[in-house]
Formats: C-alpha cells, sequence, structure tokens
C-alpha cells in the first residue's frame, strides 16, 4: 500500500513585484526521500524551502502536509532574543525529558549549549539553529546550507547522521561531496521552473548539460525556421497577388514563442591578473611559534611557500588557521620563529568575516570609494586591472544588474556579498591571494568558476576551505592544524591528505612496539618541512630512479585533471552563442583547451614510457 506524502505543493506561484520567482511549481516529498534541491544563486531555492515550511504564503497553489507529520526547517539567522544560552533555545520545543539530545548534538556539533546567547557568533547561532532541529526529529528536515559555519570534523558527523537516518530531507548545498555522498534524487530551480531527477547530485551535472544541450538545439532550430518563415513572407509578396494568411499568423507564433523563452543566466566574467611577477620564494617560515594565553596556535612550525604554490589550511573551527595566515603574510606577530616575505609581492585578500564591506553602502558608492578602485575624478567608473570601466558594467560581470547598483550592501545575499568581493578583490592586480573561506554560500556553477580561474592563475594561493572537493580540485599542499599548535603538512589536497594520514598511523599502529615512539615521531615530523610527494602505494619499482619514482605515481592524479578540466572546457566552448557574447572568454577558453589536451598527451606518453621502464 502507497504511502502518503509527507508534503505535496501544487501550482504554486510566487513573485515580488516583478516577474515571477515560480510559476506553476509543483512538488511531492515522499517518506524516505533524500533530495539535494539545486540551482544559480538568486534562483528562488530558499524562498522554495520557506514556502515548503510553510513560512512564506504563495501567492497562487497549496501547501498540504498530512496530519501529524512534522516539518523542520533550519533557520538561517534564528530570533534567540528570549533565550540566555544557545542550549536553552535548542531545547526550546522539547519535553524535559528529550533533553539529553541537544547535549549529543551539540557535541557532534562542537558548540556549546552554556554559552550565553549575548556573545554567541552568527556561525554559533546557526549550530544551534541545526542542533534545535536534530533534536526535534521531526519527520521532515529542510536543511538549507547546513554545512556553513561548520567545520570538516563536524560536517562529517552530520553526513554520518543524515546518512543514518530514516528521516526524508532536503538539502540545499554547495558542498558537492557532501550532495554526492547524501542524496539520491535531486530537484533542480532554472528560471522559475522545477525539474526533478530520480538520481542524487553525482548524477546532476551531466543530466543538467544534456538538458541546455537540448535546448539550445531547439532554439537554433526555432530560429532557423523563423528566418526562413520571415525570407517567404517578403520575398514571396512579389510572386503573389495575396499573402497566405495562415502562414503569417503562424510566424507571429513562432515569433512570440522566441519571446517567451528565457535565457538562462550565463556565468560571471571572473579573471585575475597576477601583475609583476613575484620572485621565486614568496614566504618563508622557520620555528614559528604563537600562543594566546594557554591556547597554543602553532609550535615550532616550518613552510617554504614558492610561486605558484596552492596551499590549503584545514582543521577544526577555532585552531587558528585564521592567525596563521595573518603570520604567513606579516599582519601578526609571532612569539618566536622568523617569517621572510619574497619580493615584489602584492597581495589580495578574502575575509570571511566580509569586514572590508560596508553594509551601509550601495554596490556603487561600495566599488567607487575602494580607494584601490577610484578613478580620480570620476564618480561612475572604477579601475580594473590597470583599466577604466563604467561601475554598472563591471558589476553586470559579476551577475549583478543594474537595479541593484543602488541597492544597499546589507540587502545582499550571501553568495551575492561573497561575488562581490570577489569583484573587488578581481578588479586589482595581484601576486599573492589570501582567500579565508571564499567558498560559503556560493553556488556550484560560480564555485567551478572560481576553480578554473584560481587554476589558471599565475600567482600564489593560501587557502582556508572545509569544501573538500573545493580543496581536493584547487590544492597543491595541503596544512593539516590539529590543535595544540601542531601543523603538518601533506602534499595535495584533501584526499590526498586524508590517504597520507591513514597511512602514517598505520605504520605506527604495524610497528613493533619498541619501534613505535621512532615511527610516530617520523609521522608527526611530516610537519615540519613541506611533503614532496605523496606515499607509494606500491613496492618501487625497479630500474627508476627516486625522482621518476614519484612522477610516475603523481601522473595518473595529473591525468585525472587534466580529463576533468578539458571536459569542462569542452562544455563551456560547446555553447555557440559565447563567440559573439563572451569573445574574450571563447579565446580563453579555447587556449586553455589547446594547452590541456597537449598536456595530456605529454602526461600519457610519460606515463607509458616511465611504466614500460619500471615493468622492465
Amino acid at each position: 500500500m502507497a504511502r502518503a506524502p509527507l508534503l505535496q505543493l501544487s501550482g504554486i506561484t510566487l513573485g515580488y513585484g516583478g516577474n515571477p520567482l515560480f510559476a506553476g511549481l509543483d512538488l511531492v516529498v515522499q517518506p524516505g526521500d533524500r533530495l539535494a534541491l539545486v540551482g544559480r544563486n538568486g534562483s528562488g531555492k530558499s524562498t522554495l524551502m520557506k514556502v515548503m515550511a510553510g513560512l512564506v504564503e504563495p501567492d497562487a497553489g497549496s501547501r498540504v502536509v498530512p496530519p501529524g507529520v512534522a516539518v523542520g526547517y533550519m533557520e538561517q539567522d534564528p530570533d534567540l532574543s528570549a533565550f540566555a544560552t544557545l542550549g536553552e533555545f535548542a531545547a526550546s520545543a522539547l519535553d524535559d525529558d528529550l533533553g539529553y539530545r541537544v547535549a549529543m548534538v551539540a557535541e557532534g556539533l562542537h558548540f556549546d549549549p552554556d554559552m550565553p546567547v549575548a556573545t554567541a557568533s552568527g556561525g554559533e547561532r546557526r549550530r544551534a539553529a541545526l542542533a534545535k532541529l536534530l533534536a526535534e526529529a521531526p519527520e521532515l528536515l529542510l536543511l538549507d546550507e547546513p554545512t556553513n559555519h561548520l567545520d570538516i570534523a563536524a560536517i562529517g558527523w552530520l553526513e554520518a547522521e543524515l546518512a543514518a537516518t530514516r528521516t526524508a530531507f532536503v538539502l540545499i548545498s554547495h558542498d558537492r561531496t557532501f550532495l554526492r555522498d547524501l542524496t539520491r534524487g535531486t530537484l533542480w530551480i532554472d528560471r522559475g521552473q522545477l525539474r526533478r531527477l530520480e538520481r542524487g547530485f553525482d548524477g546532476f551535472e551531466d543530466w543538467r548539460d544534456t538538458f541546455w544541450a537540448e535546448e539550445d538545439e531547439a532554439r537554433h532550430k526555432l530560429e532557423r525556421k523563423i528566418k526562413a518563415e520571415a525570407r517567404w513572407a517578403v520575398e514571396g509578396i512579389s510572386a503573389r497577388r495575396k499573402r497566405n494568411q495562415g502562414r503569417v499568423r503562424a510566424l507571429a507564433d513562432l515569433r512570440a514563442e522566441r519571446a517567451a523563452m528565457i535565457r538562462r543566466q550565463g556565468t560571471a566574467d571572473m579573471a585575475l591578473d597576477a601583475g609583476s611577477s613575484s620572485g621565486k620564494r614568496v614566504i618563508e617560515a622557520r620555528g614559528l611559534s604563537k600562543a594566546f594565553g594557554d591556547r597554543q596556535i602553532v609550535k615550532d612550525f616550518d613552510l617554504r611557500v614558492l610561486k605558484g604554490d596552492r596551499i590549503a589550511f584545514v582543521g577544526p573551527n577555532g585552531v587558528g588557521k585564521t592567525t596563521l595566515l595573518k603570520l604567513l603574510t606579516g599582519e601578526e606577530t609571532p612569539d618566536s620563529g622568523t617569517v621572510t616575505l619574497g619580493t615584489r609581492l602584492e597581495v589580495a585578500v578574502f575575509d570571511q568575516a566580509r569586514a572590508t564591506l560596508d553594509f551601509s553602502m550601495s554596490l556603487w558608492d561600495g566599488m567607487v570609494n575602494d580607494p584601490e578602485m577610484s578613478v580620480s575624478g570620476r564618480s561612475d567608473q572604477v579601475m580594473v586591472r590597470g583599466a577604466p570601466r563604467h561601475v554598472v558594467a563591471y558589476l553586470k560581470d559579476f551577475l549583478f544588474d543594474e537595479s541593484q547598483a543602488r541597492a544597499p550592501i546589507g540587502s545582499l545575499s550571501g553568495g551575492e556579498r561573497a561575488r562581490l568581493l570577489l569583484a573587488r578583490i578581481m578588479a586589482r592586480q595581484s601576486n599573492l591571494l589570501v582567500l579565508d573561506e571564499p567558498t560559503n554560500d556560493l553556488d556550484v556553477e560560480t564555485l567551478d568558476l572560481l576553480q578554473d580561474v584560481l587554476n589558471d592563475y599565475d600567482g600564489t594561493v593560501l587557502l582556508v576551505s572545509h569544501d573538500r572537493d573545493f580543496i581536493d580540485r584547487v590544492a597543491t599542499t595541503t596544512v593539516a592544524m590539529e590543535g595544540d599548535g601542531r601543523a603538518t603538512v601533506y602534499a595535495g589536497g584533501w584526499s590526498d591528505y586524508q590517504a597520507q594520514k591513514a597511512e602514517a598511523l598505520a605504520a605506527v599502529e604495524g610497528a613493533p612496539a619498541a619501534g613505535r615512539t621512532a615511527a610516530a615521531g617520523r609521522a608527526a615530523r611530516v610537519g615540519g618541512q613541506a611533503a614532496q610527494s605523496k606515499p607509494a602505494s606500491r613496492k618501487p619499482p625497479p630500474g627508476l630512479s627516486f625522482t621518476e619514482r614519484h612522477r610516475l605515481e603523481a601522473l595518473p592524479a595529473l591525468i585525472a585533471r587534466l580529463e576533468g578540466e578539458i571536459g569542462k572546457l569542452t562544455g563551456l566552448l560547446s555553447d555557440p552563442a559565447l563567440f559573439s557574447s563572451a569573445p574574450e572568454k571563447f579565446r580563453k577558453a579555447s587556449e586553455a583547451l589547446a594547452e590541456r589536451q597537449a598536456a595530456l598527451r605529454a602526461a600519457e606518453e610519460e606515463w607509458l614510457a616511465l611504466e614500460e621502464r619500471a615493468g622492465s
């Protein structure tokens, strides 16, 4: 016997003055559903979730929830003014005998239930809202960006909890790994329409790209048909005394159909200019130590950063990742040790707290009043990588429309604020980028573009992020901060770090008792200097030098990365409108594709040659 849906939306229409955000939207959520809700920033994901939660009333349509079914929604900005502590808020809807649930969830999410509301940060308030939802255990969970402000350990705990639950849930998240591991269906909001794929997020991007390709083909066929019919209407008049009125009306219908088509939003036109080249050595840190009272941030830490490195810093919230960034860039002074900065450095910083944004200013004023972007004597232009641009034109590159230019920055969504900060950073020349949590609130397409821009950047990148997929795609080195001053350096991204850490622990556990202390010491000392290679996964092949063995083991990852980048560039260039709408982007993408194809051929040939030598 079929079970009743947990939630049903029928004919939902909603707008805010202009074109409707949704029109005639239908949705059914069944028991056991695990759904990803995806779409571009501004497409209406959060608004739809609030409609699902019953917090926003649509202009038309109905929302049906069966009696006895509880729908829980994680508030982004919860009102805690009536509560003294975070724990009181989280337990406010629970019976006294169920209060233990809050303590269990709080431990997994790493927040203190006894923390006073008055001193809690925005991230701690959001964790309390997530704890409140999980402790209440409704039949349907609605989770809007639940991983924002969580460190990787807390994200892993939440992932395990959701994987084990039988409760249905709908997720909005930018974290690909989180979505891939948890979802079994995908809801896609695109230009006011909701489409459903009965597969998890892992299959979404191929499905989306196929849909867009079919849509482009249908649009091109329609354009060709309109041109043919228009030519008949004009050229055929002299050969006929009377028009075929049916065909004229059909031509008008075709033109109306074309006008009704909603063009999909393009991608932001991001670019970075490394300006003057830095020296080969960017940062040299030796014996670095820093503590605040009894709290040790780093101790005897060494790191050499060379030009072109992409170094990710990972670890629990509060461990000191931002402080270490400031030590390495000279903004903070160490208690002991030295930091030597390279020559000709031009630093640009993406601040996770968005402290450089004045929320009372309009987007326009925030851009033209930036000392590094202002154009002398002009209030309508900004300096972008050495050339003046009209402020609205530059804002449009980052997907802001003209009506938003005079809106206050404080009215922007989290994703829009992140894009605005990226616009300001990318307007200036820099050869050292310091990115502190740049991925929060960005949609998947913008994350893809940011990754491509960073991979093409000629400068050096220091990155703090909790997005495991993004770290894997961008980082060449990972610094794991584990507390008590321990900071360990691993080659590669997040997955490489996990593999190397597991191998080091296995070596310690498998060593004879007398040798464990020495083995543990060797594992810990990996952090004293930058790791140069991934751990060997098999016996070193004979006939190869140490460097060649390292190269042979590194090549498969390089080949996989190049294949992924070629696929994305090929998808971008498959858009027939790209050449006319963005010729510079088309040129750069074509050059990048040719470069990566050549690099892939060379890597494959090198791997074959080394593998043959190893086998011999």
